[in-house]
């Protein structure tokens, strides 16, 4: 798959200069330039290819490189701070045959030197978590079932209505689970006959006599019938 250029920052002025040999480990000081007479002025871009990342130092008007510096880190050797500003650096050039040469590089505005911090930062960073991103499926568990493995789950579902709910339902027509139908509305259940061993005796009648409240009330009006001898019993006694 073809892999495109992209450009992540460009400054449309840069200078750079012809710095001397460092004679210490202490560091390169832009104030051992000459800054008041840059070897050149152009353009920078900071353009990236997949991995790599490239500055560039081309011509204003025309495009042409005068030089390019390979970026493989940050900080690193191909570009680096000087001690005594934010606005200088050492760039480390090469050439297609892998010839290097140091020179100075600087910027008129201190927020150049800012911007360019920052897309070298941001960029090595992204490139840092596409490589962990590579590395991670090699080093992902596995979670999968192996031969005859299983698990058990305890799940315990309650419904919205309760169980108050579902009993009241047996006794609609046509819901499931059968059950009796309930009676109609203003309906009363009638109290079975009685069996014929239950019926009343007449010993177990009470006599009238028994009830005084209404004794006195039927000897007089429904008086005592005498009894009468027929004759043919009286001509016997008399006899």
């Amino acid at each position: 798959m073809d892999t495109y250029e992209s450009v992540i920052l460009v400054k449309n002025e840069v200078f750079v200069f012809k710095i001397p040999p460092r004679t210490s480990n202490r560091g390169y000081r832009a104030a051992d330039w000459n800054l008041q007479e840059p070897q050149w002025t152009g353009r920078m871009r900071l353009v990236s290819k997949g991995n790599e990342l490239v500055m560039k130092l081309e011509d204003k008007t025309s495009g042409e490189l005068f030089a390019k510096c390979p970026i493989d880190k940050y900080p690193g050797v191909a570009l680096e701070a000087v001690t005594d500003s934010s606005r200088y650096f050492v760039v480390k050039i090469q050439d297609d045959n892998g010839c290097a040469a140091y020179i100075g590089l600087g910027f008129g505005d201190r927020s150049d030197s800012f911007d360019l911090n920052v897309a070298l930062q941001d960029h090595f960073k992204w490139l840092k978590k596409e490589q962990e991103s590579d590395q991670t499926p090699q080093g992902q568990l596995d979670l999968g079932f192996k031969d005859g493995e299983t698990i058990k789950i305890n799940m315990k579902i309650t419904k919205k209505d309760g169980s108050e709910g579902s009993r009241s339902r047996r006794g609609v027509p046509g819901a499931s689970g059968g059950g009796l139908l309930p009676p109609p509305p203003g309906g009363s259940k009638l109290p079975p006959p009685p069996s014929p061993q239950h019926a009343a005796s007449p010993s177990s009648i009470p006599p009238a006599s028994s009830n005084t409240e209404w004794g006195e009330f039927n000897s007089a009006s429904a008086p005592e019938p005498q009894a009468t001898t027929p004759a043919n019993q009286q001509n016997w006694v008399q006899f």
